[in-house]
């Protein structure tokens, strides 16, 4: 039987009294995940649960790997039952990991499942949740109108059409589907076949000629303001560090007429590239009043042959010891100094520099917005128990949790908006256990209030999504 009882993780009286009466209904504003929007705009019914639960989960994918499953029941060609078998017969073995809290919270939450998954019971839990996914209650709107999801940001690269947010739009059904404006492979230059290969998507869907770095910014700009009419508010950008430079260290021209040329560039100019493009684009962020989010400090495609076998986002990417602070201050500053600095989330993957990032945000709050500068949800490899206390304790200490625009999934998978829940019960648990020990008042209205806004209200406010 599960171990998830009604109280779980929440260790006082009053843990139990803020989670249930106040965090517990609230709505949830999920603003960033990489849900396939199409799902949403066919409302897509998924044949199993090894479709719903194991595509593109690179979590379970790492852990099925470290127990010794060979890759055909992973990513391979193995069928949906023999790929689930896998993963259950792995499962007992996650404890302490993640994987073990999130697997049984969802299969409670969304199956009424109270068995603790195992190779044994696989086959019966495989039926049992095939069958309830073909109701519509579970299809991927209903798994979503389950958890009282108000509105999802997807991930989306500029040259996208937005067609199924379009969809979406008109069919006004609740959870909104909006879409963030993604740019990394504006400046992915690295590779410059490959890049020159998307400038020719870029000009198609912007109606833009591009032969010089001018054009390049006049295209996104088209692209930008296409995103905002579909409701988009939200940028995003994975980074393994921001660079900073004076501007007209290179010559920009000089540098893209050499990627159009098929020129290998330097370093440096690689560099310089994605700090002046960044800067035109949180520029014209400021003018559409968007916020702008930065994931950074991940170390990718670490394993070549894997890399070359799977390609990447398959799982092997880790947390990166990259640099930070400095041309952090200095690129957020370059904004400042002009007065377009938007409003800001700071993604940190390395929890040695939670401190670093908690009290970046500090020095660029003006007062224009409450919480302005945002330390990021707990992302990735901290998306767990100890890297989420770790980063609400950040946020506490050196700013102002009352601020914190809370919880998000980061998620491919529709199951996974339990992590809202997950989230909410160790708030309300550190929070109680603060007025159990005398380290905050016993004002239950207050706190509670303080925990609503952190897991609904603020991003309410923050987002400007432009919904009732």
């Amino acid at each position: 039987m599960t171990f998830i009882k009604e109280n779980f993780l929440l260790e006082t009286p009053q843990a139990e009294e803020l989670y249930h009466d106040y965090a517990k209904e609230m709505p949830i504003i999920d603003y960033h995940n990489h849900l396939p929007p199409q799902h949403v705009a066919k409302d897509h019914q998924f044949k199993n649960l090894a479709e719903a639960w194991l595509m593109d989960d690179h979590y379970k994918w790492r852990a099925m790997r470290a127990f010794g499953i060979d890759e055909a029941y992973i990513t391979g060609d193995a069928s949906d039952r023999e790929k689930f078998q896998k993963w259950a017969e792995t499962v007992p073995h996650t404890l302490r990991n993640p994987l073990y809290h999130w697997t049984h919270l969802e299969l409670k939450r969304y199956f009424g499942i109270d068995d603790l998954l195992t190779g044994q019971n696989a086959e019966r839990i495989f039926q049992d949740t095939r069958e309830q996914l073909q109701e519509k209650s579970h299809s991927a709107i209903g798994l979503l109108q389950q958890f009282n999801v108000e509105v999802i940001c997807t991930t989306d690269d500029p040259v996208d059409n937005l067609e199924h947010h379009q969809s979406e739009l008109q069919k006004h059904t609740m959870p909104k589907m909006l879409p963030t404006f993604r740019p990394d492979k504006v400046y992915a230059i690295e590779d410059n076949h490959a890049y020159r290969t998307y400038l020719e998507k870029l000009e198609e869907v912007s109606g833009t000629q591009i032969s010089s770095y001018q054009d390049l910014i006049l295209a996104l700009k088209h692209r930008m303001l296409f995103f905002h009419e579909q409701g988009c508010r939200l940028s995003d950008h994975g980074l393994e560090q921001l660079y900073h430079f004076e501007m007209n260290s290179y010559s920009i021209d000089t540098i893209f007429g050499k990627i159009l040329k098929g020129i290998s560039l330097e370093i440096e100019e690689v560099h310089y590239f994605k700090f002046e493009t960044l800067v035109h684009l949180c520029r014209e962020y400021h003018k559409l009043g968007w916020v702008q989010q930065f994931h950074l400090g991940a170390l990718r495609n670490t394993n070549g042959r894997k890399l070359s076998q799977l390609g990447p986002d398959s799982g092997f990417d880790s947390i990166g010891d990259f640099p930070q602070a400095t041309n952090l201050a200095k690129f957020l500053n370059t904004l400042e100094n002009t007065d377009q600095l938007s409003k800001t989330i700071l993604y940190n993957l390395n929890p040695a520099l939670n401190e670093i990032f908690a009290t970046m945000v500090g020095n660029f709050n003006d007062g224009s917005v409450r919480g302005k500068m945002q330390l990021g949800s707990g992302w990735w490899y901290n998306d767990q128990l100890d890297g989420m206390e770790k980063q609400i304790n950040a946020v506490s200490n050196m700013g102002l949790l009352s601020c914190f625009v809370g919880m998000l999934t980061d998620s491919r998978s529709f199951l996974s908006f339990p992590r809202h829940e997950y989230f909410r019960r160790l708030l309300c648990n550190i929070l109680g256990n603060d007025i159990k020990k005398g380290l905050v008042p016993n004002d239950m209205p207050f706190i509670g209030g303080m925990v609503q806004d952190i897991c609904y209200k603020n991003a309410k406010a923050y987002f400007n999504l432009g919904y009732n």
